[in-house]
């Protein structure tokens, strides 16, 4: 099958692509740059934009599928930057699937959908938790609009799904490890609150394994269709475990130093100010929405996943920790 893969060039994106490749499927990336590791896969990589609707609908054509996997992320930056990719993106994807009779449509969501403020999720569903209000992020309150534009898709030509995964890491990550690892050594780094609070994360291979369940399930009336799903670990983790364990693994520092969490929110505050007012370059090193993320429990429940695609996590927390430590050992040696 010639499946269209949104965002390959990332993370989670190179990952689905590989996994895609090794179940025999032909692979299209529709991304902004050109990735080495893409060509090695023997994926066929469209460079665009997705705020660019015909590039869009150019690069589905002759699939079958899409995965929607790219999106802009962030905690800062312009409101419009955040539409034009999220939401007028996505409205291009689905303009792309009805243009070219595609029938199966699996969107990477985000678990901020249901952000609200320092409200707690402990062991919640998407069928229980409701989605969030007055967002202060553009990326959460984006990503809801075009999540719900997402399922109401769904209908009898078009299969959709929304999966969740709840804060993506491995092997492999450029992202979060690195930006924990570099404010370690540089003493920057502060847990919001005691670092008590419960928090799921979600393995790289978890994540792509999601996604991959959800594909083969989805169907015009299957029992996933038009549904969102949290996905993690499944198996939640301390604030402060789940950052020491990754710094540990890369030996770095540990962080021990703790900021209550209204001085974080107030510092969020001032920050968004003075990157709005100035303006600054980059994301300013906290904001609100980031304070009450870092200071909230946030654990899901994986039923509904296991209910209705069969996904359970194939690497537990430990083990996904030993792996990302092993991969550090080995670039950390001499050539």
């Amino acid at each position: 099958m010639k499946i269209l893969v949104t965002g390959g060039g990332g993370f989670l994106g190179q990952a689905l692509c590989r996994g895609l490749r090794e179940r025999g499927h032909e692979v299209v990336s529709f991304n902004r740059g050109d990735y080495p590791a893409l060509a090695a896969m023997g994926v066929r990589q469209v460079r665009g934009d997705l705020a660019q609707r015909d590039a869009v609908i150019a690069a589905a054509r002759g699939c079958q599928a899409v995965f929607h996997n790219a999106a802009k992320a962030g905690a800062w930056g312009p409101w419009q930057e955040y539409h034009d990719a999220n939401v007028l993106g996505t409205r291009h994807v689905l303009d792309a699937c009805r243009s070219h009779g595609i029938n199966r449509l699996v969107y990477t969501s985000t678990p901020s959908v249901t952000h609200r403020a320092t409200h707690p999720v402990e062991g919640g569903s998407a069928d229980d938790v409701p989605y969030g209000t007055g967002f202060k992020a553009p990326y959460a309150s984006t990503k809801l609009i075009a999540e719900q534009e997402v399922l109401a898709a769904n209908d009898a030509a078009l299969a959709t799904i929304a999966l969740r995964p709840r804060l993506i890491w491995g092997v492999g990550d450029n992202q979060l490890l690195p930006r924990l690892v570099e404010r370690a050594h540089a003493g920057r780094l502060r847990l919001v609150g005691n670092g008590g609070n419960l928090v799921d994360t979600t393995y790289i291979d978890n994540a792509a394994q999601a996604h991959f369940d959800a594909f083969e399930h989805l169907a015009v009336g299957a029992a996933c269709a038009g549904s969102a799903y949290f996905i993690s670990n499944g198996d939640p983790r301390t604030m402060r475990e789940t950052i020491n364990g990754l710094l540990a693994a890369v030996g770095a520092p540990l962080v021990e130093k703790t900021l209550p969490f209204r001085l974080a929110y107030a510092a969020g505050a001032v920050c968004e100010g003075l990157w709005t007012a100035l303006p600054l370059r980059g994301e300013p090193p906290m904001t609100r929405f980031l304070a009450e993320q870092l200071v909230t429990a946030h654990w899901y429940d994986m039923g509904p996943a296991r209910r209705d695609f069969g996904y359970r996590p194939v690497v537990g927390f430990d083990e996904g920790l030993a792996r990302v430590g092993a991969d550090h050992r080995t670039r950390d040696q001499p050539a």
